[in-house]
């Protein structure tokens, strides 16, 4: 991390989380965050899900719900990000406060409630995107909705001609009753109603189903079940947590979803499993505590085919992304993979 940017984190975390979040983004849309441009190399290089990707890192959504930094993030070094969740009517989301550091813990727990400024808004903004970017849209549903299934399909409809790819978010521990819908019917019809959406757009694009860790090895053999049999393209794992095991951090019990370090172990031997289930036929991608290109490495060899993170940010900078990249790079080299795709699951079994 260069000096100017531990300045800036230091000035972050003096500030109340969702302010310092605010203040990341307009350092974004600025052109004052690390812009190393595009990350790539031969052993780097993949194919994911159908899309040509330099490298496997990429961001989570719920950094820029509001696809407002897409130049700066597609500057960040990223492979590819995923911006949202959006819904079809804007919201305002929980009350504050909403958002916590742990910072003994490196962790974060939110409870924001899928805040955003609506579909009409984001898809102006997607609308002009950056040329040769990859960009996602995490998919959500309005919590006063009357059908929320209907919610996904309606913000894939109207955004769907900006994005390279969509994620069915029914993960999210902060809207009330959400995660029920990865029940195996309620999910079928569910998915179902995207990928019928998706045949009808324009443009085809992959259709990704982000799931919670905190899934039962049964209930996720039934979204894998639910997966194959609907033909969506990969499976996200995971999101937040609502386990608390072993915190030390002063906000600790606040309600929400717990992302960042403490997160690392559980959500890996999910990618082991949805990976062993699935016999690895449906690309996964590893996302929760991601702090390193170990981590990264680590996940991939697990099972997953891309990464994704965001919480390391908040401690580490964006430069980490640089630093994640340029280190899983090494790590393959040194274990003698010529190519990323050489390394998924190599090393599920430890995860099992």
């Amino acid at each position: 991390m260069k000096p100017l940017e531990k300045i800036g984190i230091r000035a972050l975390r003096s500030m109340d989380p969702e302010m310092a979040h605010s203040w990341a983004l307009r350092a974004l849309q600025m052109g004052l965050a690390p812009a190393p441009g595009i990350l790539t190399s031969a052993r780097l290089q993949t194919r994911f899900a159908g899309l040509d990707l330099p490298n496997p890192v990429g961001l989570a959504a719920g950094f820029d719900k509001n696809a407002t930094a897409l130049k700066g993030l597609h500057r960040a070094g990223f492979g590819f990000f995923e911006v949202g969740a959006a819904t079809p009517r804007k919201q305002t989301g929980n009350s504050k406060p909403r958002l916590f550091r742990l910072t003994e813990d490196r962790a974060a727990i939110n409870r924001f409630g899928f805040n955003n400024d609506g579909m009409v808004a984001i898809a102006t903004r997607l609308a002009k995107r950056p040329k040769g970017a990859i960009i996602g849209l995490n998919l959500g549903a309005n919590k006063d909705s009357l059908d929320r299934a209907l919610d996904f399909s309606k913000v894939l409809n109207h955004c769907g001609k900006y994005l390279d790819f969509a994620t069915v978010n029914v993960s999210s521990p902060n809207t009330e009753n959400l995660r029920d819908l990865q029940g195996k019917s309620a999910l079928t019809t569910l998915l179902q109603d995207v990928i019928s959406t998706r045949n009808g757009l324009e443009i085809s694009l992959p259709i990704f189903l982000k799931i919670a860790p905190d899934l039962t090895k049964a209930e996720l053999a039934q979204i894998a079940e639910v997966a194959l049999e609907t033909g969506i393209d990969a499976i996200v794992t995971t999101n937040t947590t609502l386990s608390r095991d072993g915190l030390v951090s002063l906000y600790r019990s606040e309600m929400g979803g717990l992302s960042g370090k403490p997160l690392f172990s559980k959500s890996t031997k999910i990618v082991a499993q949805v990976s062993e289930l699935t016999n690895g036929d449906l690309p996964l991608i590893g996302v929760g505590g991601i702090c390193s290109a170990e981590d990264a490495y680590a996940k991939i060899c697990a099972g997953a085919s891309v990464v994704q993170l965001y919480t390391a940010l908040v401690y580490g900078g964006l430069s980490l992304v640089e630093n994640i990249v340029h280190g899983l790079d090494k790590l393959l080299k040194h274990d003698g993979f010529q190519n990323v795709s050489e390394a998924i699951g190599s090393k599920r079994e430890n995860w099992l």
